[in-house]
């Protein structure tokens, strides 16, 4: 796209348009030796070579993609070097009941209640079997079972029928929740008939059952998917082969993505969304390039051309808009990079690797199968109505086509359009205002699932709070039985427990007290403690370490982890905890500062990633149009758009308006890493439509100078096909967004809207109308001499 603007004199009529792509330059004169023209007649020369390297490589990466699953970590939330990280860290050594993993046992008997002689032996019995089982490697418990009948009522629930247990394993995270959901099947269906619900609740058990539930969302995603991509690219193509060609390269994307990951996963975290944003994406952004590249491809052959040329054509005009697109994709991705929080370092890493296979596969392996095919890729013909296919028309044609005309009507009436379109988008985007972010909770999993079932329990029999404590670990530099500071660890549990939102603050200090009541830590001294009864001593070591020189205090709330009340009360404890002096010090962790923190890494880092992101879309906007205002009305248009994707989400999911039509779940907050995820891909994806679009209006523009006929005929040309391709989108993302959970719900509903509003408001609407306005401004360039007059 270098050539420069010209006018033709006023009195002149319009040259003829040459043969060209919905998307690319001008096809005039002779076939050129160019760079395209090369690679079309090497590709053509070497297609059965290039096509088995193709094959093995795709074979290979298959194998490895097959594997990726057991790979892929539930986790990537915790923000490095963050005092809740801390916490976690010190809770894993040294307490009785915790471990490198640490579970609670839940026991719910539906048939009797506690203090019964059935209940006791129902529960007692299960609780040997599961914490017997070698699989799940327990080292330690600490709870109903091991505590006497007269001191066990803090672990039995309001209802009488829950009880709980906390369980050391000696399993790491990562094998956690590799296994966790498979043990958690066989205890369920073990005890279920038996009119039990037993349930392994723990952040390593949440996130197995995400990774098991994703894997099945994504089969679900795929059923939906493949028939609707079919379909719509039949209706787009009116042909089989070209259909299946289309489809392959999405697929092939996917393939290699996923088995060049698989290796990665092996040995650096990779968050399990890797697998549902590569696969979404790869079938969305794949088997769109190919859309246009084999729209493209046919039109040339429709028009006379030799397959050779074809495919040199091809790859000049649609093969250069989909590596703009390609490298705009990926810079936008690249700057989620500056966001160092492990879950949007895996998708963003993905998004990555599948839009660059993406790319290779449309430029690369397509012309192969282009080659092979030649005319072929018109066989299996399907009769469909003509405005449905995305095929070339005439002048005469455009200019009676229902396109043309909305096109005119719009230009007629540009400011009324414009602020139409700009009002309904700014009135969507009216409720992003109250946006709320935080990290994933069991709300996400589905109620049959028997992790949430036991969730569930333990909220109703303990407090909403008691899954989800906020935790003090206080330190000291010497063993707190030996520090006369350690009295201000029992004046900060007080003080604690005073603060609004508190139920109550399990420690180890009532305990100790029995045995020193002034000094309740000197009770830890050897020969103190061991004068304790056993079921007391069992109580201090799940709240003391075994070296002395760490406490927790676990704050239990009457709130969920995401609520206002929690992280107001959050504060509070860090400014309680804050106060301690001398050689005591503490970090506060839970739930709710997990989340807090990973908020603020985003956070932090939001204003550097939109600039950098910025940034990235004007200069490739700008080198790929030669203008210095187009870009910015793309980017001004992207923002509105995003802002009313935004308040659709909010709408649906944190205020709930539609959830059960949708059949989604209200959660009262978007996941945070949804947010500005959608940010990046929205706004390369919307300048993939921006790219394919003003394309076509610049090389109507470079024939006829008239602005508003080069606006009507480039959307005229263009429209059908961007249409297929949002819908393509739509049916993709939204397929993601109603089989996946919450947070791919999320993300693949916001993608999906975000999608349709871009290619009806601002593509039919809003960029015609601006264009209009903007009149010759449109391609003004400092600099350069000759332009539209």
């Amino acid at each position: 796209m270098s050539e420069q603007l010209s006018t033709p004199p006023a009195s002149a009529p319009a040259p003829a348009p040459a043969p060209a792509s919905p998307d690319g330059d001008p096809a005039d004169g002779p076939a050129r030796p160019d760079l395209a023209a090369r690679a079309s007649r090497l590709i053509g020369r070497a297609r059965w070579p290039l096509l088995g390297v193709w094959l093995v490589a795709l074979a290979v990466c298959g194998l490895g993609a097959m594997s990726i699953a057991g790979s892929l970590s539930g986790g990537g939330w915790y923000a490095a070097g963050a005092d809740s990280t801390k916490t976690a860290a010190q809770l894993e050594h040294g307490f009785k009941g915790r471990g490198a993993t640490t579970v609670t046992l839940v026991v719910h008997d539906r048939q009797h209640r506690a203090g019964s002689p059935e209940f006791d032996k129902r529960v007692r019995a299960v609780a040997e079997q599961v914490i017997a089982d070698p699989a799940l490697k327990a080292t330690d418990s600490y709870g109903w079972t091991t505590l006497s009948a007269q001191n066990r009522a803090a672990y039995v629930g309001k209802d009488q029928r829950t009880a709980i247990d906390s369980v050391a394993l000696a399993l790491d995270d990562g094998t956690a929740r590799r296994e966790l959901p498979k043990i958690q099947k066989q205890v369920a269906d073990r005890f279920g008939p038996q009119g039990m619900d037993v349930s392994l609740v723990s952040p390593s058990s949440f996130w197995g059952e995400v990774n098991d539930l994703s894997q099945q969302s994504l089969m679900k995603a795929e059923l939906i998917t493949m028939p609707l991509i079919i379909v719509i690219l039949l209706l787009l193509f009116r042909s089989v082969v070209a259909a299946l060609v289309s489809l392959a390269v999405g697929v092939s994307a996917i393939v290699f993505t996923l088995g060049l990951l698989s290796p990665v996963a092996h040995h650096y975290e990779l968050s399990v969304f890797v697998e549902n944003a590569a696969t979404m994406l790869g079938l969305g952004v794949g088997v769109d390039y190919s859309l246009f590249m084999v729209t493209r491809f046919k039109e040339q052959l429709a028009a006379g051309q030799s397959v050779e040329a074809a495919v040199a054509a091809t790859l000049r005009t649609s093969g250069h808009t989909v590596i703009a697109s390609g490298i705009t994709v990926v810079l936008a991705m690249c700057t989620l990079f500056l966001i160092d929080l492990n879950v949007i370092l895996s998708i963003a890493l993905g998004a990555i690797v599948v839009v660059a296979f993406s790319v290779l596969a449309a430029v690369l392996f397509l012309p192969v199968l282009l080659h092979l095919l030649g005319e072929r890729i018109n066989a299996g013909r399907v009769r469909l109505p003509r405005w449905l296919s995305g095929g070339r028309t005439g002048t005469r044609d455009e200019e009676s086509s229902r396109w043309y005309r909305i096109a005119l009507r719009v230009m007629g009436r540009p400011v009324l359009f414009l602020a139409g379109s700009a009002v309904v988008l700014i009135a969507l985007a009216a409720p992003a205002a109250q946006l709320r972010t935080f990290s994933p909770d069991a709300r996400i999993l589905p109620s049959s699932s028997p992790v949430r079932v036991g969730y569930d329990h333990v909220q109703d029999a303990f407090g909403v709070g008691q899954t989800s404590p906020i935790q003090v670990v206080v330190g000291s530099d010497r063993p707190l039985g030996e520090s006369d500071e350690a009295a201000q660890v029992v004046r900060l549990r007080d003080r604690l427990r005073e603060l609004p939102h508190v139920v109550r603050v399990d420690s180890a200090v009532d305990t100790l007290r029995t045995a020193s009541p002034d000094k309740p830590f000197a009770a830890l001294n050897g020969s103190v403690l061991g004068r304790l009864p056993a079921d007391a001593r069992d109580t201090v070591r799940h709240f003391a370490a075994a070296d002395d020189r760490k406490t927790v205090l676990e704050v239990i709330m009457d709130d969920r982890a995401a609520g206002d009340a929690a992280r107001t009360l959050l504060r509070q404890v860090q400014d309680e905890a804050r106060t301690l002096t001398g050689p005591l010090h503490a970090v506060v962790g839970g739930e709710t500062a997990e989340g807090i923190d990973a908020n603020r890494v985003i956070q932090d880092k939001l204003p550097a990633v939109i600039l950098l992101m910025l940034v990235a879309v004007y200069v490739v906007l700008l080198l790929t149009f030669r203008s210095l205002l187009l870009p910015l009305k793309a980017i001004a248009m992207n923002l509105v758009s995003i802002g009313a994707t935004y308040g659709v989400l909010v709408l649906v999911f944190q205020h709930g308006f539609g959830t059960g039509p949708l059949g989604f779940e209200k959660t009262d907050y978007l996941q945070n890493f949804v947010p500005v995820l959608l940010l990046a891909l929205l706004f390369s994806l919307s300048t993939d439509y921006e790219v394919f679009l003003l394309g076509r209006v610049r090389e109507e523009y470079l024939a006829t100078g008239d602005n508003t006929v080069s606006v009507a005929r480039g959307l005229t040309r263009t429209a059908p096909l961007i249409s297929g391709a949002a819908l393509l989108m739509v049916a993709v993302f939204g397929s993601f967004g109603f089989t996946g959970i919450v947070p791919m719900q999320q993300l693949g509903f916001g993608m999906a809207i975000a999608i349709l509003l871009d290619a009806t408001l601002v593509r039919l609407l809003l960029v015609p109308a601006a264009m209009r306005l903007m009149g010759r401004w449109n391609w003004w360039l400092p600099g350069r001499h000759e332009g539209p007059r």
